[in-house]
């Protein structure tokens, strides 16, 4: 058992993990890539840098001084979380519980360009299998997505479809292991139906009959996981309070996820924030 997990590796993430691992706990950092910073050539506007750094590197100084301290730093994508008597971080390889979590990841969500996916968009196309579902006991469903959060989510709908069909969008397959559901690999056409979605049509000219179709393309982001936990948007920002903790006490968020100025410098006074507060919520054993 972990007293705290971050999800996402980027400079929130790991400068949460700072201040929960320098504040007695036992901590995990999961994520895959390093975000927004791994993308960033030059930075010239950071504290402390007499010359300018590329972002692979900050990066890598981050979890250098991380490890440095004894941290655990887990190279896996989060496909979700779950909650009971503990939460738990849910990886394809592993499922990782603790005491408290902070979401570091970044909100986008990737959009794909599907005639008709956006005409029904509550009409049977949905983003959340945990918050949609049950609405489709007994009937055909498809996951659109080639990695490891489609198969998550495919895994859910499982409990309650007659039938879960991969779709890859054209896309090669990256699933960790075999998926254990059929999977069509030929890009998409169009999603179809009336009044609501009835199927989705290959360019091939195939037609796969569906009642529902689930968006799970690339990685989950904040946005995947706030829906599921039922936690509060605003304008597509994980909503927190003063202490950086979300509506559900153990669930902290920072950095990109929370909205605001989105600098480097922003993102890491965030993430010593929720770090430090996550680990002032387990210490009193569940409140702030």
């Amino acid at each position: 058992m972990y007293d705290v997990i971050i999800i996402g590796k980027g400079p929130a993430g790991i400068s949460a993990a700072l201040y929960a691992l320098r504040a007695g706990m036992k901590t995990a950092v999961i994520g895959r890539g390093g975000g927004t910073l791994v993308k960033t050539h030059l930075i010239e506007n950071y504290y402390g840098l007499e010359k300018p750094l590329s972002g692979p590197e900050l990066q890598l100084r981050g979890e250098r001084q991380y490890l440095a301290l004894g941290g655990e730093l887990v190279d896996a994508e989060v496909t979700g979380v779950g909650f009971g008597e503990a939460f738990e971080v849910e990886t394809p390889e592993a499922a990782y519980p603790c005491k408290a979590v902070v979401i570091a990841v970044g909100r986008a969500r990737k959009t794909l360009k599907i005639k008709g996916l956006a005409d029904f968009e509550g009409k049977g196309v949905s983003y959340c299998a945990v918050c949609d579902g049950f609405f489709f006991k007994g009937k055909a469903v498809g996951v659109i997505g080639a990695g490891d959060y489609a198969v998550n989510e495919a895994k859910h709908l499982a409990g309650f479809a007659d039938s879960v069909t991969l779709f890859t969008d054209g896309e090669p397959p990256q699933y960790t292991g075999e998926p254990g559901f059929p999977v069509v690999g030929e890009k998409i056409d169009e999603v179809t139906g009336t009044d609501k979605v009835e199927g989705i049509l290959t360019i091939g000219g195939a037609f796969h009959a569906l009642a529902g179709v689930f968006v799970a393309a690339g990685s989950a982001g904040a946005a995947d996981f706030a829906l599921k936990l039922g936690l509060p948007l605003e304008n597509g920002n994980i909503v927190v309070d003063a202490n950086g903790m979300t509506a559900l006490p153990g669930i902290f968020a920072a950095g990109d996820c929370i909205g605001g100025f989105n600098q480097i410098a922003t993102a890491v006074g965030e993430g010593a924030l929720a770090g430090q507060r996550a680990a002032d919520f387990v210490k009193k054993g569940g409140s702030l």
